[in-house]
């Protein structure tokens, strides 16, 4: 049988692209009535592609970009009677000796991303009225681009994230789960920073806590780093072979209420990738710990376009 090749055509957008104004949400079903959320579902399923293909011709310079997901909880309550992708799994938290990262509910996902905030507004507004019936709101977050496309703590973001003509083997789930291909896992992280604490650190002592050249962006010599500077804890190898994800730290703020941090999410090809991350920074102590309280985590499945095409017309009931 010929391997299935991945079709970044056909996958949701997982790609690096943080865009100017961006809505994270994560949703709980309701569960109230298991017939009506699969049939609302369906229809959402449908209704969704129509409205960014609507969007993307009124407002064509905007940029849109969104992925959807599913939590595994979610998809057993969705699709009692389909197949699971072999790595969805609900996440249940990390712990390592002295920090852990904790898991919190949520059974869809959206990541809206655009140019303009309307454009934003006006996609996640119109989900809502196919969602909101038989869903609750668990989290919400507005994130925006930093300047130059920092992290909100200041450093270049996404440096060693692999280019989108190489990013496919990373991102998209291959032939190993073929019902699922083009697919991805994405992992959802919302992280609340005490800048005060951050911004009273010398540069110097930044960059080492990074890893990097804080206006230069160049990467700091091994000897140079602290041991468990964000770039060397994150860092996963298998073999010898580093694991490359995409991943996106997206800065949120409310600054009158000095309530400013990141949304971490990652796509990648592997769930267990994303989770041997996770495991080796708190095992490490990321420096980043010291000075961040996390506040969700949760893992979903991004469906493939066609896939999602397959629940709005009920195959997978």
């Amino acid at each position: 049988m010929a391997e299935k090749k991945t079709s970044p055509d056909k996958s949701q957008d997982v790609w690096k692209d943080t865009g100017e104004n961006v809505e994270f949400a994560t949703l709980e079903l309701t569960r109230k009535d298991q017939k009506a959320t699969q049939e609302g579902i369906q229809d959402f399923a449908d209704r969704s592609q129509s409205i960014i293909r609507s969007m993307r011709i009124r407002e064509p310079e905007a940029n849109l970009r969104v992925a959807i997901g599913f939590s595994s909880k979610a998809w057993d309550y969705l699709f009692p009677k389909a197949d699971k992708p072999k790595e969805l799994i609900d996440f249940e938290g990390v712990k390592g000796p002295k920090y852990s990262m904790p898991s919190s509910e949520g059974d869809i996902f959206l990541h809206i991303r655009a140019n303009t905030e309307a454009v934003v507004y006006e996609v996640t507004t119109q989900f809502m009225l196919f969602l909101r019936d038989f869903t609750k709101v668990v989290n919400e977050t507005h994130g925006f681009r930093y300047l130059e496309g920092r992290a909100i703590i200041g450093f270049i973001d996404g440096t060693e994230v692999p280019q989108v003509e190489d990013i496919a083997p990373y991102a998209l789930i291959g032939d190993e789960d073929p019902e699922f291909i083009n697919g991805s896992y994405a992992f959802a992280q919302k992280w609340h920073h005490d800048m005060d604490y951050w911004n009273k650190l010398n540069t110097t002592t930044q960059d080492k806590a990074i890893g990097r050249e804080k206006f230069s962006d160049l990467e700091l010599p091994d000897e140079e780093k602290f041991k468990n500077a964000h770039n060397v804890t994150s860092n996963t190898s298998v073999n010898g072979v580093e694991q490359k994800i995409v991943r996106m730290n997206v800065p949120y703020s409310d600054p009158a209420n000095n309530d400013t941090g990141t949304y971490f999410i990652a796509y990648s090809r592997y769930w267990h990738v994303i989770q041997g991350m996770l495991q080796q920074m708190v095992d490490q102590n990321d420096f980043l710990l010291t000075f961040s309280t996390l506040l969700t985590g949760q893992t979903f499945f991004i469906p493939s376009r066609p896939l999602l095409g397959k629940i709005a017309d009920g195959d997978l009931n």
